[in-house]
């Protein structure tokens, strides 16, 4: 069996987020990049407890971006992956990211595709969806929950006030959240075998965007907080009537 595992470069979430370019572009000075953790913490990580169980399953990374996504795609190969592939595209459009991926994974010929219910920088939570139907293959989102019986997958995933459990059979292409795996810390084993590890690095396919960023803006400040002393009711009340605002 071949999994693919999609995985992302993402600011860490202690970055301080500013723009260049009239606010069309995001300010890379000084940002400490990670795999995106919903890639890493479940979608990998299943895949790899995956391949524990089975030593035959062959555990591939995916990943758009340019060279600087190297490091990014080293650490997942450090934690167990198999070889990586990195396509030479940059985009914010997830349709385009989404053709170029299913293009690799045609030619890989896998059986399971893993990716993270979304990327904490767009929080777009439709590459998924895209390649599945690119590949037309089934798509089961939200997973907590998978396991792997011969041929067919048992899915558990969060519906509105409950869970659903699905069977399905492979070839699958599944989002990962919490529930499914837990974080795992790469040891000096796997770092050092991850520098001889395959990095492919394909070219993209010529394909149109159907998006583009316009501008980007941050979320407005927050008011300053006004303290009350205890016994002063009478301006707590006005307060409350003057200038709070209803939720």
């Amino acid at each position: 069996m071949k999994i693919l595992v999609c995985i992302s470069k993402t600011p860490d979430t202690t970055s301080k987020v500013a723009f260049k370019d009239g606010n069309t572009k995001f300010e890379e000075n000084g940002v400490q990049w990670i795999i995106n953790p919903y890639d890493e913490w479940y979608a990998l990580v299943r895949a790899l407890e995956l391949k524990e169980k089975d030593t035959s399953i062959i555990v591939h990374l995916v990943t758009a971006g340019g060279a600087d996504c190297d490091p990014v795609i080293r650490k997942a190969l450090a934690l167990g992956g198999d070889e990586a592939i990195r396509i030479n595209a940059e985009s914010s459009d997830s349709y385009y990211i989404a053709a170029q991926i299913a293009e690799v994974a045609k030619a890989g010929g896998y059986d399971l595709i893993f990716t993270g219910k979304e990327t904490i920088d767009y929080n777009g939570s439709s590459i998924g969806g895209m390649l599945a139907e690119l590949l037309n293959m089934p798509y089961v989102s939200l997973a907590t929950k998978f396991n792997i019986n011969g041929t067919t997958a048992t899915i558990e995933r969060e519906i509105e006030g409950g869970e659903e459990i699905c069977e399905v059979l492979l070839p699958v292409v599944v989002s990962c959240q919490k529930g499914m795996a837990e974080q795992r810390i790469p040891n000096m084993r796997g770092i050092m075998a991850a520098r001889t590890k395959p990095l492919k690095v394909v070219e993209p396919i010529a394909i149109e965007a159907l998006t583009n960023v316009v501008s980007y803006e941050l979320p407005p400040a927050k008011a300053g907080v006004k303290l009350v002393a205890a016994d002063n009711v009478a301006e707590l009340v006005r307060l409350l009537h003057e200038e709070a605002k209803a939720i």
